[in-house]
């Protein structure tokens, strides 16, 4: 009988490949709430978009979340698109097109979370976590300005919803013509 192995020691298989060693997650996430009419968990949202951001393939961001009232996104709905009136969630591309990572700032409007999670049935926070990962998507380059893109944004949405542990976001009630980005 040969000596056996000691525990402690590995044996790498020359057909195995070695786990890859992963640079750490560079992820800068600030949660700026700016209105009143809503309770929102800041740290609570920050996770969510840590793991967001993990989930898009992102490993370097810095995101900005501010929370605001429709009276304050409507200002910036309309200082930046030139579209009067409210809006659920714009976004706003910091990353001067590199490639580096995500970096921008998202506005979501609480008072709207609100209102269409009771026209649809689930929790105001899980519909603004919708408009975050919506807004975050669209900082990794996805756009839903044509049906097919549409189609391919709410199948990203959901599987990064599913990936944060969230909910699928129900069916919405179409609109005329998406909102801006």
């Amino acid at each position: 009988m040969g000596n056996p192995e000691p525990p402690h020691k590995t044996v790498y298989d020359v057909a195995t490949p070695k786990p890859r060693v992963r640079s750490p997650m560079s992820i800068s996430v600030e949660v700026v709430n700016r209105q009143k009419t809503v309770a929102v968990d800041a740290r609570w949202l920050e996770r969510v978009v840590r793991e967001a951001v993990a989930a898009i393939g992102a490993e370097v961001a810095e995101i900005t979340v501010l929370v605001v009232d429709d009276r304050r996104i409507a200002a910036l709905h309309d200082q930046w698109m030139g579209i009067p009136g409210p809006t659920d969630v714009l976004t706003f591309d910091l990353s001067g097109g590199g490639a580096a990572g995500l970096a921008g700032d998202i506005a979501a409007s609480a008072e709207t979370a609100r209102r269409m999670a009771r026209e649809l049935g689930w929790q105001a926070r899980h519909e603004l976590a919708y408009y975050v990962v919506h807004g975050l998507l669209h900082l990794a380059g996805e756009d839903d300005g044509t049906p097919g893109e549409r189609r391919r944004m709410r199948r990203r949405e959901r599987a990064v919803m599913a990936a944060v542990g969230l909910p699928a976001p129900p069916r919405r009630p179409r609109k005329p013509a998406p909102h801006g980005r």
